[in-house]
This record gives structure tokens, C-alpha cells and sequence, in this order.
């Protein structure tokens, strides 16, 4: 019986290396025999030695092909991390320690590679039925991070158990070269055994690659003990033993492994390879002989000759394998039966063996098709299909050809959520503020700078308590700049800094409470499916928006009521996590300006009918006195021009009488070719002004008109 190394280390930390290598190897024993169909697996999935060789036999590479086909289907894109407030709370700063937290995991996941990481995952869960992640905290280059690596299947055990909840400790092997190991471990590995690339690879084929030897460390975390302990096969002690580094709600630094089928009660993983290997197995034997078959396809015929034996000249065609027509001579051709010299030439019959070859394509199909039947996968997911068949008919196909696959999509949604999760509680837990600073790139102020603003407003609210002085400030002004000054050390109170952000995510018994952590979907999306959807979810969110606005706007009160129907009525929609926070923020202003309004109403509508009316007065007064700015204006131009003709009259009617004009000659001239296009009008206003002018003469001799004579 083996020793219970849980037992063991419930007292002092022990130092015995052999309950846990026990551990290690009955674990090994119980998934034997899925590690040694996994590696037949891989070796029929892709085996460069044996695709390589002339002489294997023909094949019908199924396996791969569905693999192919599957792989995509059930992991197209990688995850991203989705950390919002639980439930949906407006304060600042669940939603900015969710913000700071989003962004630290996302520059995480672009550092560690998350998509190459999933992809082993989904190979692994594809192939042999089973997926598993490890996630660390390390220094690197002087800075914590936090690395998200796949582990190999030979790499990765647990306890065995009927469930993962039961599962006690699990463990992870690393290979070290010696310098690695006494720089982790110390002295102490120079006794481990170390090993050559052979053993590591468990298979010493591939050019009898050698390589680095290295030693091999099994870290085991057990839940039940509360221990980290590292061993290593061969030595007596452990190489170290410490209560957990990291501290995780789940205990364990690795997500429950992927699985896909198990056995009943039994953590051990079945390939999905092992439910239709039987059928692979008939059709690669159907396809050899098919191939064998098709190598008798060849027109081989006789005709006669010399001498020569009948037996000799059949044993001479059916060896021959030319590829071209093949013509034996025959001595003794009339024991053939040919006579007539149409039956010159005998030709061996084919017929029997084109009819079998076609018999056995049709099983071979059918044997396919019984494949893709156990599989799951419809001829929609492969891309072939009927030209007959309806759009209904391909989209009926389509729906229930995903449900065989939708566990495995779901699960690698699972362990990509989980990695997610374990990875936010390390940093939430190891991570300072400044790398917080550093990685999320906020704008948010640090507790110092707001705590040393608030000493200065206290400061300045102490010597306003204390003025007093006539010449001060009125009694207004100074209420007036104490309110001000209190409501900005509220407003500093309640600012959001990075300590207290940082502060909330290490709080381990509320984080869990406070903040929910996600990631968003690991499967390709359909693009006229997501289209179709999308207008859906517009044309809702408009006509829930129309219908609750007017609402929300009278009665500000129903703000909360009417968030719930508007999330309500898109939740089928799965617009996203992040938009529900954007409906939040909406609502919440709508409510503020609906609050404003009812607390500011407007004029009633009877004032407003005379406001109305006023500036309508207003308006029609303006235009009244813009219409006689420009009467007056034209009359003024009018009595300009009207001056204008009557002195250019006076001066004619000057020099008829001999005496000199008010003008010079030049001048006239001038005033004349100014109106040349008004000279008839000119000479009818001269007769009018002559038939009874206003005139005054001077000393000199001048005539000039004092009240010209307006002639309508």
C-alpha cells in the first residue's frame, strides 16, 4: 500500500522524498494506458518516418482529415479578458479596479502568447481527449510576470479521482539542466540523475538525436496539506518543500484540464480516435486493396507467333507491369480459340476486376459515411453538400451538425475563463501599484498628490474659519468660497487613486463579490449569422429606447426600473459584456437631466405664449424700423441726386443769361458724363425747375437754389 504523503505532512514539513514519488508513479500507472494510445494516436496523426516510406502500405488518411476539420471548428480566435463590476454598480471604483485589472490581463495574455497556448490546448483535446494549462508568476528582466504555458500530457498529473473537486494534489514536470537546477535548488541536485533527449522524447527514433541530458523535477501542489513540494526520481530527500507562493481560491495554479470524453467515474480521458478506429482500420485496408486491385487494370493480350510454350506466354503477361499495352506472342494460338483474324489478338479479361474495384468504392463510402456519422461531422462543416437541397435544409444541417462539437467548444471557453481567473488573482495579489501604472496606462492620481491637495484645502478652510477682519470679505463671499472649498474636499474624498484600486483588487473576500472576470467567445463567428443579429439588436435597442425615454424623462425615478427592461430585452443578444456598462452610464444620465429639469421647470405654457407674443413685437418693431432706415435711405440718395440736377440747371440757365456759372466748364462736363444715361430725364426735370425755381443771387452773380422743387 502506498504511503499517503497528505498524511505525512500534516505535522512538520518532511523531508522524504518517497511518499510523493509513490504518489507519482501509481499516477502514472492509473493513466498508463491513455498515455500508450495517445502516443499510437499521434503516431498514426502525423509520423514523418512512416508518411515517408514507398513501401507502407496505401492509406486513407481520415483521422487527419477530420482533425483538420474539427480543430478550427471548436477554437478559431483567442480569448479576451472581461473584467466588469458584478453587479453593475455605478460607483467609480469597482468600475475602475475592473478597468485597471482588464488591462493589466490583457497586455498579460499578449505577453504570454495566450492564442499558442490555446491552440496546444485544443490539439491536445482533439486528439487525445484531454487539455491542460499551468499559469506562473516569475521575474523577468527585473519585473514580475505572469506566464501562461501548456503542459504536455506526459507532463501534467493528478490524483486520480472521480472528480475534479475530489482531485488532491496535482503536479507538473519540468526538465532542468544541471547549471538550472543548483541555481533554483542549490547543491543538493547535483545528485539527481539526469537524462538524455531519448528518454525525454520516450522514443529513440528521429535521427538518434541525443541532445543536452537533463534532470527531471516533478512540482506537486497539494490541496490537502496546503504544500509546494519538489522531487526528483532517484533522490531520497525532497529537493524543497514551502507552504503555496501564490495564493488562489482554487489552490491548484492550473485550470481543470480540458477534457473531452472520460471514462464513467473516472478522470481517464478517451480519445475520440478509439469510437471509430474499427472503421478507419476497414477502410485503409479497403483502400490497399483497391490500390493492389487497380494494378491488374492493364490491357495484356496475345496473338500468334513462332514456337514457343502457351503456359510460358501467360506467365511472361502476368509478370509484366508495363503501363502501357501489353501484346505476348503465342505459338500454339488455336488453343486459345482464335481462328478468324478478328480474333488475332486475345486480350486477358479486366471486366471481373473493374467491377470489384467498384464494389469496393462503394463500401469504402459507406464506411465514410459511417464515420462521419459517429464523428458528428456534417457534410455543411466539410463543405460539401447537395445543390438540390433548400437553405432550410443546409441551415437544419448546419445547427445540429455543431451540437456533437459544442462540449468541446464550451470547454475550451472553460479553461480559457479559468486562466483568465487565476491569472487576475495573481497579479490582483503580487502586482504593485507603479507595475499596475506601468502595464494599464491610467490616468489615475496617486494617493499621495490628492492626499497632500486635501492638506492644502483644509489649510485654506481653517484661515476662512478664522476671518473676521472689516476689510475682509463680505459674509456672502465667505460662505460662499467655505461651500466651495467643502465641496472639493468631498470631491477629492471620493476620487478613485490607484492605491485604492489596487487596494480592492488584493482584498481577497471581497474581489470575488465586487468584480466579475470573464473572457468573451474562443469560437469563430458566423458573419451573416452575426449581421443578422446585429440588425436584430438595433432595431430592439431603438424601440426600447423610444418607448422608455418619455418615461425615464417624467418620472426620473424609473431610471432603475428601466435599465432592467432595456437589459432585458437585448440580454438574448449578447451584445457584450462592456455594452451593459454603457447602458448603465446612459440611463443614469438620462435620470440626471430628467432630475435637472423637474428641479429647474421651464415657464408654464401661458407664459410662454406671451413670450411669444413679445418677441414677436419685438421682431415686427425691428423690421418696422429697418423698412424706414431704408425708405429714408433712398429718399436721402433721391434729394442728393435731385441737388445734383438743380445746381447743373442753375449753372445752364447762368450761362443763357451771360452770367458765369457756379461750375467750371470741367466740372459740368464731368456731372454730364456722370448722368449720361439719365440726360432725358434731366433736361424734363430742368423745364419743371425752370417753370418755377427758388433762387438766390449772389454779389457775385451766382444763382443758387436754397429749397429745390420736388416734382413727384
Amino acid at each position: 500500500m502506498t504511503e499517503d504523503p497528505n498524511e505525512e505532512a500534516k505535522g512538520e514539513l518532511p523531508r522524504q522524498a518517497r511518499p510523493w514519488l509513490d504518489a507519482i508513479t501509481d499516477a502514472q500507472k492509473y493513466f498508463q494506458l491513455w498515455q500508450e494510445k495517445s502516443d499510437r494516436i499521434d503516431k498514426l496523426y502525423a509520423d514523418l518516418k512512416t508518411l515517408s516510406e514507398e513501401s507502407t502500405d496505401r492509406e486513407y488518411q481520415m483521422f487527419w482529415a477530420n482533425l483538420e476539420i474539427l480543430k478550427p471548428s471548436i477554437y478559431a480566435r483567442p480569448p479576451a479578458p472581461v473584467v466588469v463590476p458584478r453587479f453593475r454598480t455605478m460607483k467609480d471604483l469597482p468600475r475602475k479596479a475592473s478597468e485597471l485589472l482588464e488591462r493589466t490581463l490583457v497586455l498579460t495574455f499578449e505577453e504570454a502568447d495566450i492564442n499558442a497556448v490555446m491552440l496546444q490546448i485544443r490539439d491536445d483535446l482533439a486528439t487525445n481527449g484531454r487539455g491542460a494549462a499551468w499559469v506562473r508568476l516569475e521575474e523577468v528582466d527585473g519585473r514580475l510576470r505572469n506566464l501562461i504555458e501548456h503542459v504536455d500530457r506526459a507532463d501534467f498529473l493528478h490524483e486520480p479521482a472521480r472528480k475534479w473537486q475530489e482531485v488532491g494534489w496535482v503536479a507538473k514536470r519540468a526538465w532542468l539542466t544541471r547549471s538550472e537546477g543548483i541555481k533554483r535548488f542549490g547543491d543538493r541536485f547535483i545528485e539527481v540523475e539526469l537524462k538524455s533527449r531519448r528518454d525525454l522524447l520516450g522514443d529513440s527514433g528521429h535521427g538518434g538525436y541525443a541532445g543536452e541530458k537533463k534532470a527531471e523535477v516533478w512540482e506537486i501542489w497539494s490541496r490537502r496539506s496546503g504544500v509546494v513540494v519538489w522531487v526528483a526520481p532517484g533522490l531520497e530527500d525532497v529537493l524543497d518543500i514551502r507552504e503555496p507562493f501564490l495564493k488562489l481560491e482554487t489552490f491548484f495554479p492550473c485550470p481543470r484540464p480540458a477534457y473531452a470524453t472520460t471514462e464513467r467515474r473516472r478522470l481517464i480521458p478517451v480519445p475520440d480516435f478509439v469510437y471509430y478506429k474499427d472503421q478507419l482500420e476497414e477502410i485503409n485496408e479497403l483502400t490497399a486493396r483497391i490500390s493492389a486491385l487497380s494494378e491488374g487494370l492493364r490491357m495484356k493480350g496475345f496473338y500468334p507467333a513462332g514456337a514457343g510454350d502457351l503456359a510460358e506466354a501467360v506467365e511472361t503477361a502476368v509478370r509484366q507491369n508495363d503501363r502501357n499495352a501489353i501484346l505476348v506472342p503465342v505459338s500454339n494460338f488455336a488453343a486459345l480459340g482464335g481462328t478468324a483474324l478478328r480474333d488475332s489478338i486475345i486480350w486477358l479479361p479486366v471486366a471481373e476486376i473493374a467491377a470489384t474495384i467498384k464494389e469496393l468504392v462503394f463500401l469504402r463510402r459507406q464506411l465514410i459515411e459511417d464515420v462521419y456519422q459517429i464523428t458528428g461531422l456534417s457534410d455543411i462543416m466539410r463543405g460539401a453538400t447537395d445543390p438540390a437541397e433548400t437553405a432550410a435544409a443546409q441551415e437544419l444541417k448546419s445547427q445540429y451538425g455543431s451540437v456533437r462539437i459544442r462540449d468541446r467548444q464550451a470547454e475550451l471557453v472553460r479553461i480559457a475563463r479559468d486562466i483568465t481567473r487565476i491569472s487576475a488573482e495573481i497579479i490582483a495579489e503580487n502586482y504593485t501599484p507603479d507595475l499596475f501604472a506601468e502595464i494599464a496606462q491610467m490616468d489615475l492620481p496617486r494617493e499621495d498628490a490628492v492626499a497632500g491637495e486635501i492638506r492644502v484645502l483644509r489649510l485654506q478652510a481653517l484661515q476662512l474659519a478664522e476671518t473676521a477682519e472689516p476689510d475682509g470679505p463680505s459674509p456672502e463671499g465667505l460662505a460662499d468660497a467655505r461651500q466651495k472649498t467643502e465641496t472639493r474636499l468631498s470631491s477629492l474624498a471620493a476620487t478613485v487613486t490607484l492605491e485604492k484600486a489596487v487596494a480592492l483588487l488584493r482584498e481577497q473576500r471581497l474581489r470575488p463579490f465586487i468584480l466579475e472576470i470573464e473572457t468573451d467567445s474562443t469560437i469563430h463567428a458566423d458573419e451573416n449569422a452575426e449581421k443578422q443579429r446585429r440588425t436584430e439588436f438595433l432595431g430592439a435597442l431603438s424601440m426600447a429606447i423610444q418607448q422608455l425615454t418619455p418615461m425615464v424623462a417624467q418620472q426620473p425615478s424609473s431610471a432603475s426600473f428601466a435599465i432592467e427592461v432595456l437589459k432585458f430585452a437585448i440580454a438574448p443578444f449578447r451584445a457584450g459584456r462592456s455594452f451593459e456598462g454603457s447602458i448603465d452610464e446612459f440611463a443614469e444620465t438620462v435620470r440626471r437631466e430628467a432630475e435637472q429639469r423637474l428641479a429647474n421647470p421651464g415657464p408654464s405654457p401661458d407664459q410662454m405664449k406671451l413670450q411669444l407674443e413679445e418677441k414677436k413685437l419685438q421682431f415686427d418693431a425691428k423690421k418696422h424700423e429697418a423698412e424706414v432706415a431704408v425708405k429714408q435711405d433712398e429718399v436721402n440718395k433721391l434729394h442728393e441726386r435731385e441737388i445734383r440736377k438743380a445746381r447743373l440747371e442753375g449753372d445752364a440757365l447762368a450761362m443763357a443769361q451771360g452770367e458765369p456759372p457756379a461750375y467750371s466748364m470741367t466740372e459740368i462736363v464731368e456731372l454730364l458724363s456722370r448722368q449720361n444715361e439719365q440726360a432725358l430725364r434731366s433736361m424734363e426735370l430742368i423745364a419743371r425747375v425752370l417753370a418755377a425755381p427758388k433762387k438766390v443771387t449772389t454779389p457775385e452773380g451766382r444763382i443758387y437754389l436754397t429749397e429745390p422743387t420736388m416734382v413727384n
